[in-house]
């Protein structure tokens, strides 16, 4: 990964720094991985490795590979987790680089905080060890779906 495809500033390029043990996969593209601030159990990003804007900010190669990577992680974290429901939410306001949240919620999660306010239980269920916890889980899940045999390459 070249630090010339990346922004000092973005939050979402700064995760290039994270430990591998935040870690699920990595690939030349993209990322999938724990989030600090949005570390409750079951929570994890998928990025786009290089600084890029909205979903049109992908190049071909991301566009192409972006809906494997995204079906094969929430099938991970829903597999791991057991949650009755896995989101796949893209926002890009707070953080614009291209990134899509995956959340599993859990039956815990009352209905009224279910779907789109799933994000406002965000701080109440912030369990950083108890996320990091299940990254083995899903990697190993993430490596069999996916195909992967190497998730941390570069």
């Amino acid at each position: 990964m070249s630090t010339s495809s990346l922004h000092a500033d973005c939050f979402m390029c700064g995760l290039e720094q994270n430990e591998d043990t935040a870690v699920v996969f990595r690939d030349p593209l993209w990322s999938g991985e724990l989030v600090p601030g949005y570390d409750v159990p079951g929570w994890f990003v998928l990025r786009v490795r290089r600084h890029a804007e909205r979903i049109t900010g992908l190049d071909e190669a991301e566009l192409t590979s972006f809906a494997r990577r995204a079906r094969d992680l929430v099938a991970a974290v829903t597999e791991v987790t057991g949650a009755p429901a896995t989101y796949l939410m893209v926002f890009g306001e707070n953080h614009p680089h291209f990134h899509a949240l995956i959340t599993a919620r859990g039956d815990q999660i009352p209905e009224d905080r279910r779907s789109g306010n799933i994000l406002s239980v965000r701080e109440e269920y912030a369990d950083p060890e108890a996320a990091a916890r299940l990254v083995p889980g899903v990697r190993h899940a993430y490596e069999r779906l996916a195909g992967d045999t190497c998730p941390l390459s570069a």
